[in-house]
């Protein structure tokens, strides 16, 4: 069988290169997980106290973990379902005309007007998880993580509350 010319392959999916990464990552903390509880029942086995105090903090290591790997995936499909509505209902900010930094990032100052816009439409409306959604994105643009994630959980909240799909 003939190799095809690389020009002529489909392009690769971005959407499922990121998520055979985030797949790869689960299962290595996976088997970090493993491998710490496996070392912290060790550790209780021994039977000195010292040892036994390490080993079940050794395993409090792991369950924290699996929580935060649990939360992160939640809160990003969570995430991914919203940004899925909004670019079905024709509502993603629309940034392409906005001027950029060599790095790709909106300019500062195009970034904080956009972000003015976006807000005065979530204060008309602050319980429309739409607004809240926008107004997270906008802050992410005016490089807010914080507030961008708190404005996300809030659109998240609010989309489950309004029984969306």
């Amino acid at each position: 069988m003939k190799n095809r010319p690389v020009e002529n392959r489909p392009p690769k999916n971005p959407v499922t290169r990121v998520v055979a990464v985030i797949a790869v990552l689960v299962a290595i903390l996976g088997f970090y997980f493993v491998a710490l509880g496996h070392r912290g029942i060790a550790l209780i086995r021994d039977g000195d106290p010292i040892a036994v105090g390490l080993g079940i903090g050794v395993l409090i290591l792991p369950v924290l973990g699996v929580w935060i790997v649990v939360a992160t995936l939640r809160a990003g499909l969570a995430h991914q379902h919203l940004a899925r509505r909004i670019h079905e209902e024709g509502l993603e900010l629309d940034v392409t005309d906005l001027p950029k930094m060599p790095s790709g990032r909106v300019r500062r100052d195009a970034a904080d007007a956009l972000f003015a816009q976006v807000k005065a439409e979530w204060e008309a409306d602050p319980d429309n998880w739409r607004h809240s959604y926008r107004l997270a994105r906008a802050y992410d643009y005016a490089g807010d993580r914080t507030r961008a994630r708190e404005t996300m959980r809030r659109a998240v909240a609010l989309e489950r509350d309004e029984g969306g799909t």
